[in-house]
Protein backbone atom coordinates (compact mmCIF):
# COMPACT_ATOMS: atom_id res chain seq x y z
CA UNK A 1 0.00 0.00 0.00
CA UNK A 2 2.87 2.35 1.06
CA UNK A 3 4.27 1.81 -2.62
CA UNK A 4 1.04 2.26 -4.62
CA UNK A 5 0.70 5.64 -2.84
CA UNK A 6 4.41 6.54 -3.44
CA UNK A 7 3.30 5.69 -7.17
CA UNK A 8 0.33 8.02 -7.45
CA UNK A 9 1.97 10.77 -5.65
CA UNK A 10 4.71 10.89 -8.62
CA UNK A 11 2.30 10.33 -11.19
CA UNK A 12 -0.08 13.20 -9.74
CA UNK A 13 0.83 16.61 -11.16
CA UNK A 14 1.88 19.26 -8.59
CA UNK A 15 -0.80 21.92 -7.85
CA UNK A 16 1.96 24.78 -7.99
CA UNK A 17 2.74 23.80 -11.46
CA UNK A 18 -0.51 24.02 -12.55
CA UNK A 19 -1.01 27.08 -11.23
CA UNK A 20 2.44 28.61 -12.63
CA UNK A 21 1.21 27.49 -16.18
CA UNK A 22 -2.52 29.34 -15.86
CA UNK A 23 -0.27 32.52 -15.21
CA UNK A 24 1.97 31.97 -17.90
CA UNK A 25 -1.20 31.62 -19.96
CA UNK A 26 -2.75 34.81 -18.68
CA UNK A 27 0.57 36.82 -19.04
CA UNK A 28 0.41 35.85 -22.68
CA UNK A 29 -3.31 37.05 -23.71
CA UNK A 30 -2.57 39.99 -21.41
CA UNK A 31 0.53 40.85 -23.61
CA UNK A 32 -1.06 40.53 -26.81
CA UNK A 33 -4.10 42.49 -25.73
CA UNK A 34 -1.99 45.55 -24.56
CA UNK A 35 -0.01 44.98 -27.84
CA UNK A 36 -3.45 45.38 -29.54
CA UNK A 37 -4.36 48.33 -27.95
CA UNK A 38 -1.06 50.13 -28.46
CA UNK A 39 -1.22 49.23 -31.92
CA UNK A 40 -4.49 50.43 -32.22
CA UNK A 41 -3.48 53.76 -30.47
CA UNK A 42 -1.03 54.20 -32.95
CA UNK A 43 -3.85 55.10 -35.56
CA UNK A 44 -4.04 53.92 -39.01
CA UNK A 45 -1.12 54.00 -41.44
CA UNK A 46 -0.70 57.00 -44.39
CA UNK A 47 2.05 57.42 -46.89
CA UNK A 48 2.75 60.22 -48.86
CA UNK A 49 4.41 59.56 -52.04
CA UNK A 50 5.79 62.35 -54.16
CA UNK A 51 5.86 63.43 -57.98
CA UNK A 52 7.78 66.43 -58.66
CA UNK A 53 8.35 66.80 -62.28
CA UNK A 54 7.95 64.93 -65.34
CA UNK A 55 6.60 61.67 -65.44
CA UNK A 56 8.40 59.19 -66.70
CA UNK A 57 9.79 55.51 -66.13
CA UNK A 58 11.67 56.22 -62.87
CA UNK A 59 8.51 57.95 -61.81
CA UNK A 60 5.65 55.13 -62.99
CA UNK A 61 8.39 52.59 -61.01
CA UNK A 62 8.66 54.87 -57.79
CA UNK A 63 4.70 54.70 -57.82
CA UNK A 64 3.68 51.46 -58.35
CA UNK A 65 6.54 50.56 -55.83
CA UNK A 66 5.54 52.38 -52.92
CA UNK A 67 1.51 51.56 -54.01
CA UNK A 68 2.41 48.05 -53.38
CA UNK A 69 4.42 48.72 -50.08
CA UNK A 70 1.16 50.34 -48.69
CA UNK A 71 -0.39 47.46 -49.35
CA UNK A 72 1.94 44.89 -47.95
CA UNK A 73 1.76 47.10 -44.83
CA UNK A 74 -2.06 47.75 -44.51
CA UNK A 75 -2.09 51.67 -45.55
CA UNK A 76 -5.08 52.89 -44.56
CA UNK A 77 -4.33 55.64 -47.27
CA UNK A 78 -2.13 56.36 -49.79
CA UNK A 79 -1.31 60.08 -50.54
CA UNK A 80 -0.05 61.32 -53.39
CA UNK A 81 1.46 64.27 -54.06
CA UNK A 82 1.47 65.88 -57.03
CA UNK A 83 3.73 68.80 -59.04
CA UNK A 84 3.63 67.67 -62.57
CA UNK A 85 3.68 69.22 -66.18
CA UNK A 86 3.03 65.98 -67.42
CA UNK A 87 5.09 63.19 -68.99
CA UNK A 88 5.06 60.03 -70.85
CA UNK A 89 1.90 58.17 -72.09
CA UNK A 90 2.72 54.83 -71.09
CA UNK A 91 4.29 55.39 -67.88
CA UNK A 92 1.22 57.50 -66.62
CA UNK A 93 -0.96 54.61 -67.60
CA UNK A 94 1.42 52.00 -66.18
CA UNK A 95 0.18 54.28 -62.84
CA UNK A 96 -3.33 54.65 -63.81
CA UNK A 97 -3.57 50.86 -63.73
CA UNK A 98 -1.89 50.61 -60.41
CA UNK A 99 -4.19 52.96 -58.81
CA UNK A 100 -7.42 51.02 -60.65
CA UNK A 101 -5.75 47.86 -59.14
CA UNK A 102 -4.70 49.05 -55.79
CA UNK A 103 -6.46 47.42 -52.68
CA UNK A 104 -5.35 50.91 -50.74
CA UNK A 105 -7.60 54.35 -51.33
CA UNK A 106 -5.45 56.57 -53.44
CA UNK A 107 -5.74 60.37 -52.73
CA UNK A 108 -3.76 62.00 -55.38
CA UNK A 109 -3.10 66.21 -54.58
CA UNK A 110 -1.87 68.57 -56.39
CA UNK A 111 0.60 70.72 -54.02
CA UNK A 112 1.84 73.04 -52.77
CA UNK A 113 0.83 76.18 -53.54
CA UNK A 114 1.82 77.43 -57.25
CA UNK A 115 2.03 73.54 -58.14
CA UNK A 116 -0.39 71.84 -61.25
CA UNK A 117 -1.39 68.89 -62.87
CA UNK A 118 -0.78 69.46 -66.28
CA UNK A 119 -1.50 66.89 -69.00
CA UNK A 120 -0.52 63.27 -67.78
CA UNK A 121 -1.07 64.30 -63.84
CA UNK A 122 -4.80 65.37 -64.95
CA UNK A 123 -5.45 61.56 -66.41
CA UNK A 124 -3.86 60.38 -63.07
CA UNK A 125 -6.27 63.00 -60.68
CA UNK A 126 -9.13 61.38 -62.44
CA UNK A 127 -8.03 58.09 -62.00
CA UNK A 128 -7.66 58.13 -58.02
CA UNK A 129 -10.31 57.11 -55.22
CA UNK A 130 -9.81 61.02 -54.20
CA UNK A 131 -8.97 64.03 -55.88
CA UNK A 132 -7.86 67.08 -54.42
CA UNK A 133 -5.63 70.36 -55.13
CA UNK A 134 -4.16 73.20 -52.46
CA UNK A 135 -5.28 76.71 -53.23
CA UNK A 136 -3.17 78.73 -55.93
CA UNK A 137 -3.01 75.48 -58.09
CA UNK A 138 -3.95 74.25 -61.60
CA UNK A 139 -4.86 71.11 -63.99
CA UNK A 140 -5.65 70.04 -67.44
CA UNK A 141 -4.19 70.88 -71.08
CA UNK A 142 -4.47 67.12 -71.55
CA UNK A 143 -4.12 67.19 -75.10
CA UNK A 144 -2.00 64.49 -76.44
CA UNK A 145 1.72 66.76 -77.17
CA UNK A 146 2.09 65.07 -80.61
CA UNK A 147 -0.86 66.80 -82.08
CA UNK A 148 0.88 70.69 -81.56
CA UNK A 149 -2.43 71.71 -79.89
CA UNK A 150 -5.91 72.05 -80.13
CA UNK A 151 -7.06 70.81 -83.80
CA UNK A 152 -8.54 72.77 -86.20
CA UNK A 153 -11.82 72.08 -88.06
CA UNK A 154 -11.73 70.22 -92.31
CA UNK A 155 -13.48 72.89 -94.25
CA UNK A 156 -17.04 71.06 -94.25
CA UNK A 157 -16.31 68.59 -92.47
CA UNK A 158 -18.14 67.62 -88.97
CA UNK A 159 -16.23 66.07 -85.76
CA UNK A 160 -16.09 62.84 -85.95
CA UNK A 161 -17.67 60.19 -83.33
CA UNK A 162 -16.60 57.41 -81.09
CA UNK A 163 -19.31 55.53 -80.99
CA UNK A 164 -20.67 55.84 -77.20
CA UNK A 165 -18.10 58.30 -76.02
CA UNK A 166 -18.83 61.30 -77.51
CA UNK A 167 -21.09 62.84 -75.80
CA UNK A 168 -23.00 66.73 -76.55
CA UNK A 169 -19.76 68.37 -75.43
CA UNK A 170 -18.11 66.67 -78.08
CA UNK A 171 -20.19 66.94 -80.47
CA UNK A 172 -19.38 70.24 -81.12
CA UNK A 173 -15.83 70.54 -81.12
CA UNK A 174 -13.48 70.73 -84.03
CA UNK A 175 -12.70 67.65 -85.77
CA UNK A 176 -8.65 66.79 -86.50
CA UNK A 177 -6.51 67.51 -89.27
CA UNK A 178 -6.17 63.95 -90.27
CA UNK A 179 -6.88 60.42 -89.58
CA UNK A 180 -3.71 59.49 -87.26
CA UNK A 181 -4.51 63.13 -84.91
CA UNK A 182 -8.15 61.52 -84.84
CA UNK A 183 -7.17 58.22 -83.61
CA UNK A 184 -5.09 59.83 -80.84
CA UNK A 185 -7.97 62.72 -79.61
CA UNK A 186 -10.45 59.93 -79.26
CA UNK A 187 -8.46 57.38 -77.46
CA UNK A 188 -7.59 59.96 -75.05
CA UNK A 189 -11.08 61.46 -74.77
CA UNK A 190 -12.06 57.90 -74.74
CA UNK A 191 -9.88 57.05 -71.87
CA UNK A 192 -10.02 59.96 -69.57
CA UNK A 193 -14.42 59.55 -70.12
CA UNK A 194 -14.09 56.47 -68.80
CA UNK A 195 -12.04 57.53 -65.57
CA UNK A 196 -14.43 60.53 -65.25
CA UNK A 197 -17.21 57.96 -65.28
CA UNK A 198 -15.71 55.11 -62.89
CA UNK A 199 -15.00 58.02 -60.11
CA UNK A 200 -18.72 60.44 -60.97
CA UNK A 201 -16.56 63.19 -61.94
CA UNK A 202 -17.08 65.43 -64.66
CA UNK A 203 -16.74 63.58 -67.94
CA UNK A 204 -17.46 67.02 -70.62
CA UNK A 205 -15.00 68.87 -68.90
CA UNK A 206 -12.21 66.10 -69.08
CA UNK A 207 -13.26 65.91 -72.41
CA UNK A 208 -12.34 69.68 -73.24
CA UNK A 209 -9.26 69.26 -71.03
CA UNK A 210 -7.97 66.86 -74.03
CA UNK A 211 -9.77 68.30 -77.15
CA UNK A 212 -9.39 72.08 -76.12
CA UNK A 213 -6.20 71.64 -73.55
CA UNK A 214 -8.73 73.63 -71.19
CA UNK A 215 -7.28 74.27 -67.70
CA UNK A 216 -8.84 74.78 -64.37
CA UNK A 217 -7.82 76.57 -60.49
CA UNK A 218 -8.19 74.72 -57.87
CA UNK A 219 -11.38 76.80 -56.92
CA UNK A 220 -12.85 76.17 -60.43
CA UNK A 221 -12.57 72.11 -60.46
CA UNK A 222 -14.00 71.68 -57.56
CA UNK A 223 -17.20 73.77 -58.48
CA UNK A 224 -17.15 72.01 -61.63
CA UNK A 225 -17.51 68.78 -59.98
CA UNK A 226 -13.67 67.86 -61.49
CA UNK A 227 -11.89 67.56 -57.89
CA UNK A 228 -13.29 66.11 -54.69
CA UNK A 229 -12.07 69.04 -52.13
CA UNK A 230 -9.52 71.69 -51.95
CA UNK A 231 -7.19 71.40 -48.74
CA UNK A 232 -4.47 73.83 -47.53
CA UNK A 233 -1.92 70.78 -46.80
CA UNK A 234 -1.73 67.24 -45.83
CA UNK A 235 -3.12 67.55 -42.12
CA UNK A 236 -6.18 69.47 -43.70
CA UNK A 237 -6.41 66.99 -46.49
CA UNK A 238 -6.43 63.99 -43.84
CA UNK A 239 -9.62 65.95 -41.56
CA UNK A 240 -11.42 66.10 -44.15
CA UNK A 241 -11.10 62.32 -45.68
CA UNK A 242 -11.86 61.14 -41.96
CA UNK A 243 -15.16 58.90 -42.62
CA UNK A 244 -15.51 59.43 -45.74
CA UNK A 245 -16.34 56.23 -47.52
CA UNK A 246 -14.02 55.00 -50.71
CA UNK A 247 -15.30 52.44 -53.54
CA UNK A 248 -12.73 49.84 -54.39
CA UNK A 249 -12.09 47.76 -56.81
CA UNK A 250 -13.10 44.81 -54.11
CA UNK A 251 -15.87 46.79 -52.51
CA UNK A 252 -16.25 49.76 -50.36
CA UNK A 253 -14.59 51.18 -47.26
CA UNK A 254 -14.39 54.27 -45.01
CA UNK A 255 -11.67 55.75 -44.02
CA UNK A 256 -10.78 55.39 -40.21
CA UNK A 257 -7.99 58.33 -40.08
CA UNK A 258 -8.08 59.62 -36.32
CA UNK A 259 -5.16 59.50 -34.80
CA UNK A 260 -3.38 58.45 -38.20
CA UNK A 261 0.71 58.04 -38.41
CA UNK A 262 1.73 60.23 -41.70
CA UNK A 263 5.19 58.58 -43.33
CA UNK A 264 6.58 60.21 -45.99
CA UNK A 265 8.57 58.02 -48.85
CA UNK A 266 10.12 60.12 -51.25
CA UNK A 267 12.28 58.59 -54.05
CA UNK A 268 15.17 56.91 -52.69
CA UNK A 269 18.70 57.34 -54.89
CA UNK A 270 18.11 54.32 -57.10
CA UNK A 271 14.84 55.99 -57.96
CA UNK A 272 17.21 59.42 -58.65
CA UNK A 273 19.33 57.85 -60.60
CA UNK A 274 17.07 55.64 -63.03
CA UNK A 275 15.20 59.37 -63.43
CA UNK A 276 18.72 60.26 -64.54
CA UNK A 277 19.34 57.78 -66.74
CA UNK A 278 15.95 58.00 -68.49
CA UNK A 279 16.72 61.55 -69.17
CA UNK A 280 16.38 61.57 -72.90
CA UNK A 281 19.31 64.42 -73.34
CA UNK A 282 21.71 61.90 -70.56
CA UNK A 283 21.00 59.02 -72.21
CA UNK A 284 22.13 60.48 -75.67
CA UNK A 285 25.54 61.76 -74.46
CA UNK A 286 25.87 58.81 -72.67
CA UNK A 287 26.00 56.70 -75.86
CA UNK A 288 28.12 59.29 -77.76
CA UNK A 289 30.77 58.87 -75.76
CA UNK A 290 30.49 54.92 -75.23
CA UNK A 291 30.61 55.48 -79.06
CA UNK A 292 33.78 57.54 -79.08
CA UNK A 293 34.93 55.73 -76.56
CA UNK A 294 34.85 52.33 -78.18
CA UNK A 295 35.98 53.70 -81.21
CA UNK A 296 39.29 55.48 -79.83
CA UNK A 297 40.31 51.93 -78.60
CA UNK A 298 40.25 50.33 -81.73
CA UNK A 299 41.97 52.92 -83.22
CA UNK A 300 44.78 52.93 -80.51
CA UNK A 301 44.50 48.94 -79.27
CA UNK A 302 45.90 48.20 -75.73
CA UNK A 303 44.98 51.46 -74.51
CA UNK A 304 42.05 49.66 -72.30
CA UNK A 305 40.72 52.55 -69.96
CA UNK A 306 38.73 54.25 -72.94
CA UNK A 307 37.27 50.99 -74.43
CA UNK A 308 36.28 50.31 -70.51
CA UNK A 309 34.75 53.50 -70.19
CA UNK A 310 33.19 53.70 -73.69
CA UNK A 311 31.56 50.09 -72.99
CA UNK A 312 30.10 51.48 -69.72
CA UNK A 313 28.25 54.46 -71.24
CA UNK A 314 27.15 52.56 -74.31
CA UNK A 315 25.35 50.36 -71.92
CA UNK A 316 24.48 53.09 -69.77
CA UNK A 317 22.20 54.67 -72.90
CA UNK A 318 21.22 51.36 -74.38
CA UNK A 319 19.05 51.05 -71.32
CA UNK A 320 17.25 54.48 -71.71
CA UNK A 321 16.80 53.44 -74.73
CA UNK A 322 15.51 50.51 -73.71
CA UNK A 323 13.10 52.30 -71.31
CA UNK A 324 12.07 55.21 -73.66
CA UNK A 325 9.73 55.41 -76.92
CA UNK A 326 12.86 55.28 -79.13
CA UNK A 327 11.65 56.17 -82.97
CA UNK A 328 13.30 53.64 -85.24
CA UNK A 329 14.13 55.43 -88.02
CA UNK A 330 15.85 58.04 -86.12
CA UNK A 331 17.61 55.29 -84.46
CA UNK A 332 18.95 53.55 -88.10
CA UNK A 333 19.74 57.25 -89.03
CA UNK A 334 22.05 57.64 -86.00
CA UNK A 335 23.81 53.93 -86.82
CA UNK A 336 24.31 54.76 -90.35
CA UNK A 337 25.92 58.12 -89.67
CA UNK A 338 28.22 56.97 -86.84
CA UNK A 339 29.09 54.20 -88.98
CA UNK A 340 29.80 55.99 -92.19
CA UNK A 341 31.93 58.26 -89.65
CA UNK A 342 33.66 55.40 -88.19
CA UNK A 343 34.71 54.12 -91.93
CA UNK A 344 36.02 57.39 -92.64
CA UNK A 345 39.08 56.48 -90.11
CA UNK A 346 39.44 53.28 -91.99
CA UNK A 347 39.02 53.95 -95.71
CA UNK A 348 39.53 57.45 -96.19
CA UNK A 349 37.42 58.85 -98.64
CA UNK A 350 38.77 62.81 -98.21
CA UNK A 351 35.25 63.71 -96.08
CA UNK A 352 32.47 62.34 -98.54
CA UNK A 353 31.61 59.37 -96.04
CA UNK A 354 32.38 61.33 -92.99
CA UNK A 355 30.19 64.45 -93.88
CA UNK A 356 27.18 62.01 -95.10
CA UNK A 357 27.77 60.19 -91.63
CA UNK A 358 27.33 63.56 -89.81
CA UNK A 359 24.39 64.62 -91.83
CA UNK A 360 22.75 61.41 -90.76
CA UNK A 361 23.51 61.56 -87.36
CA UNK A 362 22.14 65.08 -87.07
CA UNK A 363 19.00 64.69 -88.82
CA UNK A 364 18.31 60.90 -87.02
CA UNK A 365 19.15 62.54 -83.68
CA UNK A 366 16.24 64.97 -84.48
CA UNK A 367 13.76 62.20 -84.78
CA UNK A 368 15.32 60.02 -82.36
CA UNK A 369 13.03 59.90 -78.76
CA UNK A 370 9.08 59.49 -80.02
CA UNK A 371 7.99 60.41 -76.35
CA UNK A 372 5.38 63.15 -77.52
CA UNK A 373 6.34 65.12 -74.23
CA UNK A 374 8.41 68.19 -74.07
CA UNK A 375 9.88 66.86 -70.79
CA UNK A 376 10.89 64.12 -72.21
CA UNK A 377 12.03 66.03 -75.79
CA UNK A 378 15.78 65.73 -76.84
CA UNK A 379 17.04 69.66 -77.17
CA UNK A 380 18.28 70.84 -80.37
CA UNK A 381 21.26 72.24 -77.75
CA UNK A 382 22.06 68.76 -76.89
CA UNK A 383 21.74 67.59 -80.85
CA UNK A 384 23.61 70.94 -81.87
CA UNK A 385 26.29 70.52 -79.21
CA UNK A 386 26.72 66.54 -79.76
CA UNK A 387 26.98 67.56 -83.52
CA UNK A 388 29.24 70.09 -83.57
CA UNK A 389 31.42 67.90 -81.27
CA UNK A 390 31.15 64.87 -83.50
CA UNK A 391 31.74 67.14 -86.67
CA UNK A 392 35.25 68.41 -84.74
CA UNK A 393 36.45 65.10 -84.26
CA UNK A 394 35.46 64.42 -88.25
CA UNK A 395 37.75 67.52 -88.94
CA UNK A 396 40.40 66.21 -87.24
CA UNK A 397 40.53 63.13 -88.74
CA UNK A 398 40.25 64.24 -92.37
CA UNK A 399 43.02 66.82 -91.56
CA UNK A 400 44.84 63.60 -90.08
CA UNK A 401 44.22 61.87 -93.15
CA UNK A 402 45.13 64.15 -95.85
CA UNK A 403 48.37 64.98 -93.82
CA UNK A 404 48.91 61.51 -94.01
CA UNK A 405 48.80 61.20 -97.67
CA UNK A 406 51.03 63.66 -98.16
CA UNK A 407 53.62 62.91 -96.22
CA UNK A 408 57.56 61.35 -98.09
CA UNK A 409 57.64 57.15 -97.64
CA UNK A 410 58.88 56.43 -94.23
CA UNK A 411 59.19 52.46 -94.39
CA UNK A 412 61.20 50.58 -97.13
CA UNK A 413 65.27 51.36 -98.57
CA UNK A 414 64.84 54.90 -99.57
CA UNK A 415 64.40 55.59 -95.59
CA UNK A 416 68.16 54.50 -95.66
CA UNK A 417 69.83 57.40 -97.87
CA UNK A 418 71.89 59.58 -96.01
CA UNK A 419 72.09 57.46 -93.13
CA UNK A 420 75.53 56.76 -90.88
CA UNK A 421 77.11 53.56 -90.80
CA UNK A 422 80.30 51.85 -89.48
CA UNK A 423 82.83 49.45 -91.50
CA UNK A 424 83.13 45.90 -90.44
CA UNK A 425 85.45 44.95 -93.03
CA UNK A 426 86.91 46.48 -95.81
CA UNK A 427 89.04 45.50 -99.18
CA UNK A 428 89.78 46.75 -102.49
CA UNK A 429 86.55 48.50 -102.65
CA UNK A 430 83.91 45.90 -100.97
CA UNK A 431 83.15 44.85 -97.49
CA UNK A 432 80.12 44.72 -95.18
CA UNK A 433 78.85 48.04 -92.86
CA UNK A 434 76.83 47.95 -89.80
CA UNK A 435 73.66 50.20 -90.10
CA UNK A 436 71.17 50.55 -87.52
CA UNK A 437 72.56 47.07 -85.84
CA UNK A 438 72.27 45.28 -89.46
CA UNK A 439 75.30 43.71 -91.44
CA UNK A 440 75.05 45.23 -95.13
CA UNK A 441 77.26 44.30 -98.20
CA UNK A 442 78.68 47.35 -99.73
CA UNK A 443 80.90 49.39 -102.29
CA UNK A 444 82.63 52.62 -102.03
CA UNK A 445 85.87 53.93 -102.17
CA UNK A 446 89.23 51.03 -102.32
CA UNK A 447 90.71 52.60 -98.94
CA UNK A 448 88.56 52.70 -95.86
CA UNK A 449 89.31 51.23 -92.40
CA UNK A 450 87.47 49.22 -89.97
CA UNK A 451 85.28 51.31 -87.51
CA UNK A 452 84.87 54.38 -89.96
CA UNK A 453 82.08 56.09 -90.33
CA UNK A 454 80.37 55.96 -93.64
CA UNK A 455 77.24 58.13 -95.59
CA UNK A 456 74.69 55.77 -97.19
CA UNK A 457 74.44 57.13 -100.70
CA UNK A 458 72.46 54.60 -102.97
CA UNK A 459 70.87 51.14 -102.52
CA UNK A 460 70.39 48.71 -104.72
CA UNK A 461 69.03 45.72 -103.52
CA UNK A 462 71.07 44.19 -100.82
CA UNK A 463 74.02 46.52 -101.12
CA UNK A 464 74.90 49.68 -100.27
CA UNK A 465 76.95 52.75 -101.96
CA UNK A 466 78.67 54.14 -99.61
CA UNK A 467 81.15 56.98 -98.90
CA UNK A 468 83.25 58.72 -96.15
CA UNK A 469 81.34 61.05 -93.87
CA UNK A 470 83.41 64.07 -94.95
CA UNK A 471 81.82 63.48 -98.21
CA UNK A 472 78.67 65.26 -99.04
CA UNK A 473 75.58 63.04 -99.19
CA UNK A 474 73.34 62.50 -101.98
CA UNK A 475 69.76 64.23 -102.22
CA UNK A 476 66.47 62.52 -103.02
CA UNK A 477 65.34 62.72 -106.35
CA UNK A 478 62.67 65.03 -104.80
CA UNK A 479 65.96 67.49 -104.25
CA UNK A 480 65.73 66.97 -100.17
CA UNK A 481 68.71 66.93 -98.08
CA UNK A 482 68.56 63.38 -96.22
CA UNK A 483 71.42 64.07 -93.42
CA UNK A 484 67.83 66.01 -92.40
CA UNK A 485 66.09 62.45 -91.59
CA UNK A 486 69.50 61.13 -90.00
CA UNK A 487 68.58 58.94 -86.67
CA UNK A 488 70.44 60.38 -83.65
Amino acid sequence: MKACRERDRVRRPPAFAIALIAIGVAFLFSGLGTHAQETRAKGALIIVLEVDGPIGPATAGYLTDGIAEATDRGAELVVLRMDTPGGLSASMREIIHAILQSEVPIASYVAPQGARAASAGTYILYASHVAAMAPGTTLGAATPVQLGGAPSPLPGGEAPKDGGNDKEAGSESPAPKNAKTAKAVNDAVAYIRALAQLRGRNADWAEKAVEEAATLTNTEAVAKNVVDLEAAGVAELIDKLDGREIALRQGGTTLDLADARIETAPPDWRDELLSILTNPNIAFIFMMLGVYGLIFELANPGAIIPGVLGAIFLMLGLYALNVLPVNYAGLGLVVLGIAFMTAEAFVPSFGALGLGGLAAFALGSTILFDTGSPAFALSYWTIGSVTAVTGAILVLLIGYLVRAQRRPVTTGEQTHLGDKAQVESWSHGRGRVRLHGELWNAIGPPRLHKGQTVRVQTIDGLELTVAPDDSPPQSDPEGRDKTAGERR
